[in-house]
């Protein structure tokens, strides 16, 4: 194996190593003895001679997997030196093992309270310091993957919750749509003989008036008094607005539908200008007036889309969880601000949609807080989020980006500018 020592960065480079160790010794011949012997059993070495240097060498990028720690050093000792990786959380998982010719219980306890795992006693027995070093690795990386495992198992638990309120909300929504649809359908139905009929009745009173143009004197009286012709003319007008009313309760029931779609197996073609119908209308209440904030602005850009194929029920979801972050995003940035200064610059989300070439693309845009550079790397991950406590999962951006890219080979994107705003951007595949 070749071996380069390099003097200006204490260190030793390895074509292939088992891990990564820093040593950190005062004592030149003590760190030549642990290099050259860790060298031979495939590891690399860094090297440190104070505790200085050590804390220094630990703010690079590259981090070592394990640190082998002399407790007696001028300047900063071993106990300060390990009293300080552990109070940073960067570093602070990386374990320590001291090296030491002291042998009172008092200085091996003190230094396992200040986080160490475990003590070698000078003069090295390599044997023991091979044995102790492997054994403290596997142990790392297991509870690295332990963690790796719990976190994976919190977020799936996590995800299947939302997934089953998603669920519970479309089976909702397809309750309240299925017992509106039976009782509209009914008055729908009977409006339409109700307005004939009316007809036939105003139609038959003007015939009358037609031919008896000076009826009695008590008929004349109830015809002044109830104005009949107020009472002809508005009654058509009342029939209208039923007529109307029904129309929109309908259509209402319609987008429900749409939205409960999360019951059909399988992809379907669908038509996404529904979809966002119908998640707007479900989250209509969000946008209206209230004590805190006027109406938000909603601007419309629908362009001429195809049908696509896609997972109907999953593809609304994304459309909720988006619109969502939009709306939250306005009303955070306009939390505890005057209602006057909130008037001067209303809340607007815009969405916009368009055809190119085999794929669609869905904009949602908001002129809220937008994110800063340091969080926009974080956007997508589970459980990340920048809302108060209570406020968010963290999850909704997470699940709408499986969503579109794993689910459907698809891209989801963003453009933030801090403080002016954001916009999110789908593509989807036609087919």
């Amino acid at each position: 194996m070749k071996t380069t020592i390099e003097d200006q960065k204490n260190s030793i480079n390895y074509a292939f190593s088992k891990g990564i160790i820093l040593v950190v010794d005062d004592n030149p011949a003590n760190l030549q003895v642990l290099s050259s012997f860790l060298d031979q059993s495939s590891f690399e070495v860094w090297a440190a001679r104070s505790g200085e240097k050590a804390l220094q060498r630990l703010e690079n990028d590259d981090l070592p997997d394990l640190i082998l720690l002399d407790v007696m050093m001028p300047g900063i000792d071993g106990f300060e030196t390990c009293k300080q990786l552990k109070s940073n959380p960067r570093v602070q998982d990386i374990p320590v093992i001291f090296m030491t010719a002291l042998s009172e219980t008092a200085d091996k306890i003190k230094g396992l309270q200040l986080g160490a795992v475990d003590y070698i006693t000078k003069p090295f027995q390599h044997e023991e310091v091979l044995v102790r070093i492997e054994n403290h690795l596997k142990l790392r990386n297991l509870t690295k993957a332990l963690i790796a495992k719990n976190t994976e198992l919190e977020q799936t638990q996590t995800q299947l919750i939302q997934a089953e309120k998603v669920a519970a909300l479309g089976q909702l929504t397809a309750g309240i749509a299925h017992e509106v649809n039976n009782p509209i359908n009914f008055i729908a139905g009977n409006l339409n003989f109700v307005k004939q009929y009316v007809q036939e009745v105003v139609s038959l009173l003007y015939l009358y008036q037609k031919h008896l143009p000076n009826p009695p004197d008590e008929i004349q009286t109830a015809i002044q008094k109830s104005d009949l012709n107020f009472l002809l003319d508005d009654l058509s007008k009342i029939i209208q607005s039923m007529q109307v009313g029904t129309d929109r309760v309908t259509e209402i029931v319609s987008y429900l539908n749409n939205f409960s779609r999360h019951r059909e197996s399988g992809k379907k073609l669908t038509n996404l200008h529904e979809g966002l119908e119908s998640t707007l209308l479900i989250l209509g209440h969000r946008f209206r007036y209230n004590a805190h904030h006027p109406a938000i602005q909603l601007v419309k850009e629908y362009g001429n889309l195809p049908l696509i194929e896609c997972f109907p029920g999953e593809i609304n979801q994304v459309f909720m969880n988006l619109i969502c972050n939009a709306i939250d995003a306005i009303e955070e940035k306009n939390n505890n601000k005057d209602i006057d200064i909130i008037y001067q610059n209303t809340g607007v989300i815009k969405i916009k949609t368009e055809a190119i070439g085999e794929r669609v693309i869905l904009k949602v845009a908001d002129n809220g807080l937008g994110i800063n550079q340091a969080n926009s790397t974080k956007i997508f991950d589970a459980f990340y989020t920048t809302k108060p406590i209570g406020k968010g999962t963290g999850l909704g951006l997470s699940i709408a980006y499986q969503i579109v890219v794993n689910n459907h080979h698809g891209k989801l994107t963003y453009d933030s500018k801090p403080g002016k705003g954001m916009e999110f951007i789908i593509e989807l595949p036609i087919r």
